[in-house]
């Protein structure tokens, strides 16, 4: 979206103009073709514009071609070390690869992938990890670790430039959110390319969510970045989730559901918390077109919910045993607590069929 030059994996456009690209990876053994299109269709499904899978040896890239065939989605794939798995990924069809030319084995190897991308049309992702940084960057790294990891990739996009080939994007991740931040801000100023945004080896779900928000939500706030992943311990559709709640935070992401619902405090008299993961877990099932946006909240208080969800499209107040359920700012309904869920759903329901948006 933010970096001036555009490429395209496998139709999917990033960079330029293009809005930001969700995606994510997949944990199965890439060889288990049903485990692994499995998890992409579930990728798909759940908002993914772009699927990698980790290639680690010849009975992963024995499965790229029916995968590639039955994919919903682009395939990147994920190489380390090996140039020959690289350059028979791209041979299988794959949109892309990423590599860090530093840990492939010399120039002549990476000219071996660069001529077997241009040849495909594979888009080339230069990913460099505060893991993989060359030796001589060590000393850099101790006293800078954001210049070290801009640096690596500065050297690794200029060896591809050298040889000719243009068609990258780039990344520099580290475990650190603050490293990561100033990382991208060097490289957003240094290099034309669409940048991938990632904080690596975040977390689990609840830390790795915080620490990714917090890393890709800065940079994505101030224009910079064009695809994301959140790197989750984990199912790969979580991460999906939480990348497009980032996306829609900053009002990068049009569609889907947005769930509003107040941290609760003495004049609560309702099981908030209950109520606001059963809408929540709902709100997940709902199908919505690719452009229908809904907005619910979940108020514990009768008194003020309305008032203070005003601008929701629906939602529900509580009060003691019983709630409203309101729509537009304005009370619907008023039902005991057990129904207040249902009864919720059953108006948006009803709302969207006369708007023609279908049901839950």
């Amino acid at each position: 979206m933010f970096s001036s030059l555009q490429v395209v994996v496998g139709g999917v456009a990033v960079g330029g103009s293009a809005p930001v690209a969700v995606q994510s990876m997949t944990n199965s053994r890439t060889h288990d073709v049903p485990a692994t299109l499995g998890q992409i269709r579930a990728m798909a499904t759940a908002g993914a514009a772009l699927a990698r899978v980790a290639v680690p040896n010849q009975a992963a890239v024995e499965a790229l071609p029916r995968l590639v065939r039955e994919s919903p989605l682009p395939l990147i794939a994920d190489i380390h070390f090996d140039h020959r798995l690289a350059v028979a990924s791209v041979v299988s069809g794959v949109a892309g690869v990423r590599i860090n030319p530093g840990n492939i084995g010399g120039v002549e190897r990476v000219r071996e992938v660069v001529a077997a991308a241009g040849a495909h049309n594979a888009v080339i992702r230069v990913g460099v990890n505060s893991g993989s940084l060359e030796r001589d960057l060590r000393g850099l790294e101790e006293r800078d670790p954001a210049a070290a990891l801009a640096e690596s990739a500065r050297r690794n996009v200029a060896q591809l430039e050298d040889l000719g080939f243009t068609n990258l994007k780039v990344s520099v991740k580290s475990s650190s959110p603050v490293f990561t931040i100033a990382a991208n801000r060097l490289l957003a100023k240094a290099l034309p390319y669409p940048l991938h945004l990632g904080v690596t080896e975040a977390g689990t779900p609840w830390t790795g969510s915080i620490r990714s928000a917090v890393g890709v939500g800065a940079l994505l706030a101030e224009g910079i970045g064009d695809t994301i992943r959140v790197s989750l311990t984990g199912d790969p559709v979580e991460e999906i989730r939480v990348a497009c709640e980032i996306l829609r935070s900053l009002n990068l992401l049009k569609g889907g559901p947005r769930l509003v619902s107040c941290p609760t405090c003495g004049r609560t008299e309702v099981d908030l918390e209950r109520l606001a993961a059963e809408v929540e877990a709902r709100l997940a099932r709902l199908e919505l077109g690719p452009e229908e946006e809904l907005e619910i909240a979940v108020m514990g208080c009768i008194v003020n919910g309305p008032g203070e969800a005003r601008k929701a499209d629906f939602g529900i107040a509580g009060g003691r045993g019983e709630g409203v359920v309101f729509a537009q700012g304005r009370p619907v309904k008023k039902v005991p607590e057990d129904r207040l869920v249902d009864e919720l759903f059953a108006e948006i329901a009803a709302a969207r069929a006369r708007r023609g948006g279908g049901s839950e």
